[in-house]
């Protein structure tokens, strides 16, 4: 379903992309084009890598972009915009294309995940929209990733909902975190939006609404006989909980041929009491009864936890996972790349004090290289156009050892970046929310080097440049920085 079938949200921008967009219009830059890029300075938590998230959302953007009356009417009120430019967005639709790597693409620091190729009026006015989804559910899937990885492949359930920052964060927030690995969400609007399979067992609410906590677990058993799990820490979880489970799965699901499918620890010592939990569940035959366990969990408290041989088969992951709440600012921005007036593509740059904060100039592209065993050994960045012939021995520079000479051998190129809007309409097919996961898995299973995925330390992985696009870039930083 998309988004405009249930709001207009054309006005997502900051104004000073209208005020921009206005100049552009009086100025008689309406025709010129421009080449807008986004990308990202670092991985969030000191990582290796990160997931690209959140292109659909762009793409649905780009195609319901438009303006009501009462949108004009506002605009026309802050006495800023002139009038010839308003009866412009009247009929407002974006012009441009945009292509972007593959959603769930492993994406690095300084690299355009995403080019927006249109009128300068157009580029600008998307820009806000853009950045919103892809910084949001990059980041929610990044974390999201580190936190399965954690998991050792034990099932994690988003729970995060309750702790999101507002109700797009949370449905957004459990489709990136469906991308990055999760297996279900307790979020239903999710569900029912993307297809994300729904889990959820009890709140303490429903224990302490019936007289006794055994009470409370029949009914819910009698109700749910298919899929019942108790949460078992409302009162006392070694002396109350799990033997009152475990009495009201004797009593309400044995008879029927059911089993108990889990118990849910939700506070305490989490290492301690599963496996003291394990132990009273296997004592009575119930070995196949699954320990969940929730309460502020992330990668760093999951990993603890199998360190100190927790028996927990599944964690509940909420709030450190739905506000990414170890470093939750992804960073992604938009930056001016080229400027094509009267058919002639000029690059543009942005020089800083800050190295960090100087772009890479001119259209480009990306492509990821392969060594002989399947393994991504780097990124390259090249002129948009650029051939890049690996049949043979092909140098290259390391933009941050520009004096080593290197260059890759037995290798092969794969070209990252796809069409998805031409002349402002969708050109590239839509992808299934499984697709999106399975895509992500699979690079890292059998791309991503191990080394890139540490927590500590994690290997970095090299985005060069071609010899050509090198020095057309320290070529035009040189002719700039005197501006």
């Amino acid at each position: 379903m998309s988004q405009f079938e249930v709001r207009n949200i054309s006005m997502m921008m900051d104004l000073y992309e209208m005020t921009m967009a206005n100049g552009y219009f009086e100025d008689s830059s309406a025709d010129d084009w421009g080449t807008f890029e986004v990308f990202y300075r670092k991985n969030p938590d000191s990582g290796g890598f990160a997931i690209f998230a959140g292109l659909e959302q762009v793409v649905e953007y780009i195609e319901g972009v438009h303006f009501e009356e009462d949108d004009i009417e506002y605009f026309r009120s802050l006495h800023l915009f002139s009038e010839p430019f308003l009866e412009f967005l009247r009929g407002y639709h974006f012009r441009g294309d945009i292509s972007a790597f593959p959603e769930g693409t492993i994406m690095y620091p300084n690299e355009p995940v995403l080019i927006v190729h249109a009128p300068l009026i157009d580029a600008q006015l998307v820009e806000t929209a853009i950045l919103t989804q892809i910084n949001h559910q990059s980041l929610i899937a990044t974390k999201a990733q580190r936190i399965v990885r954690a998991a050792k492949g034990r099932g994690v359930l988003d729970f995060g909902a309750r702790r999101s920052h507002n109700i797009d964060a949370a449905v957004y927030g459990a489709r990136a975190a469906y991308i990055g690995g999760v297996d279900s969400t307790a979020t239903v609007m999710a569900g029912k939006q993307f297809g994300i399979p729904v889990s959820g067992t009890m709140a303490h609410s429903w224990v302490m609404c019936y007289g006794d906590e055994y009470t409370a677990f029949c009914r819910y058993a009698e109700q749910y006989p298919d899929s019942a799990q108790f949460l078992v820490d409302t009162y006392d979880v070694l002396h109350s909980g799990v033997p009152n489970a475990i009495r009201a799965a004797r009593a309400v699901l044995n008879p029927k041929g059911k089993r108990l499918k889990g118990v849910r620890l939700d506070s305490g010592d989490l290492a301690y009491l599963s496996k003291k939990v394990r132990r009273m569940l296997d004592a009575e035959g119930m070995e196949d009864c699954m320990i969940i366990a929730s309460n502020s969990l992330d990668e760093s408290t999951i990993t603890s936890l199998l360190e100190q041989g927790g028996c927990i088969d599944a964690f509940g992951v909420g709030e450190r996972l739905i506000t990414a709440k170890s470093d939750p600012v992804f960073g992604a921005v938009y930056k001016l790349a080229a400027v094509e007036q009267n058919g002639v593509c000029t690059p543009r740059i942005k020089v800083s004090e800050n190295i960090e904060k100087i772009t890479n100039p001119g259209k480009k592209d990306v492509y990821r290289i392969y060594d002989d065993t399947g393994h991504a050994v780097a990124d390259l960045l090249t002129a948009g156009g650029e051939a890049v012939d690996l049949s043979k021995e092909y140098p290259y520079i390391d933009p941050q050892k520009p004096w080593k000479k290197r260059s890759f051998t037995n290798c092969r190129a794969k070209k990252l970046h796809r069409e998805v809007i031409r002349n402002g309409k969708r050109v590239a097919p839509f992808r299934s929310l499984e697709s999106i996961r399975a895509y992500v898995k699979e690079q890292l299973e059998t791309e991503i080097w191990e080394e890139e995925q540490r927590f500590v330390n994690p290997h970095r992985h090299y985005l060069d440049m071609s010899i050509g696009y090198y020095h057309a870039r320290e070529e035009l930083l040189d002719k700039n920085q005197w501006k």
